[in-house]
């Protein structure tokens, strides 16, 4: 049974924000019982009146509670520590960059002057010596 939309700044009675909340008129009596910071007005008869800051904090205590598994101590603690929604949760730290690794020059060989034929068997040594020589300079 929705009623007429009310306006973001307008104050909300207890059966308004909890049918917004999809929760029992019980459950915002306890949380005021539970999160000090959760005061809404009360006129004659006790009838709650949640100002636009006491929807918004109901909002919040149900988002931590119902749909990120805070507890009620967790929420309790952040809310006593006065965390900004906006640092909520902490975002992961940043990974770790991965290591910047320079490549040597390259290698560059020549066949021998000698081999005219290209003699593998020469290049091979040749080669063999060059990084020989390369990883003894390292």
């Amino acid at each position: 049974m929705a009623g007429p939309v009310k306006a973001d700044d307008a104050f909300r009675t207890i059966g308004e924000l909890a049918e917004e909340l999809g929760l029992p008129q019980h459950i915002l009596r306890y949380w005021e019982t539970r999160f000090t910071q959760l005061r809404p007005l009360q006129r004659a008869g006790k009838r709650r009146y949640y100002r636009p800051a006491d929807v918004a904090l109901a909002r919040r205590i149900d988002r931590l509670l119902n749909h990120e598994g805070y507890t009620i101590r967790g929420v309790q603690k952040l809310l006593d520590a006065r965390v900004p929604e906006s640092a909520e949760p902490p975002p992961p730290p940043a990974p770790e960059p991965a290591p910047v690794h320079i490549a040597p020059p390259p290698v560059r060989f020549a066949a021998p002057a000698d081999s005219a034929d290209g003699d593998l068997r020469t290049l091979l040594a040749t080669i063999r010596a060059t990084l020989v020589a390369a990883l003894r300079d390292a």
